[in-house]
């Protein structure tokens, strides 16, 4: 119980407060370059389909069941999601050979190469941002966010994308 308290009496710190508004500021900043990437593409994507691209291009095909676990929807949803995903030819979706009961779901080419352009436009609007930022302090900067995502359990890019045909 002591040390509860203590944790709440130290998030409590107007040093923690403004820490706490800094990252959702950078969090609201990284969000917007995210839909405006998104936006920028040809497609009539929304953010929950393109969730579930990159879902399905992090962890690699599979079933139906599974994509609704990993996006935290019900099935049903997922499944209205995907439908709108196989009509835009961004998914592939087909019967298990085994239980012909289960979906399977995959990336189709376009879907890795819309996957592909929203990530390197969202890049290029990152890098134009860090332009901004002295380089004398951009290795700390770098130190910091990578102990806020290791901690948050986010992997780095390269690790994520490993599902990627190359």
């Amino acid at each position: 119980m002591a040390a509860r308290a203590t944790t709440t009496a130290t998030l409590a710190a107007p040093e923690s407060d403004e820490l706490v508004d800094a990252i959702i500021r950078v969090c609201r900043a990284m969000i917007a370059i995210a839909a405006e990437s998104l936006d920028e593409s040809a497609s009539d994507v929304t953010l929950p389909q393109y969730r579930t691209l990159v879902v399905l291009s992090a962890q690699g095909p599979q079933r139906l069941a599974d994509l609704a676990a990993a996006l935290a929807v019900s099935p049903s949803t997922a499944t209205r999601m995907c439908d709108r995903l196989v009509r835009k030819g961004l998914i592939d979706r087909t019967r298990d050979l085994i239980d012909r009961r289960e979906v399977n779901l995959a990336l189709t080419a376009s879907g890795h190469a819309l996957v592909q352009e929203v990530i390197d436009r969202r890049r290029v609007k990152v890098q134009s941002l860090l332009e901004a930022i002295p380089r004398d302090q951009r290795s700390g900067l770098r130190r910091y966010l990578t102990l806020l995502a290791d901690t948050a359990g986010q992997s780095p890019e390269p690790n994520w994308s490993t599902g990627w045909p190359q």
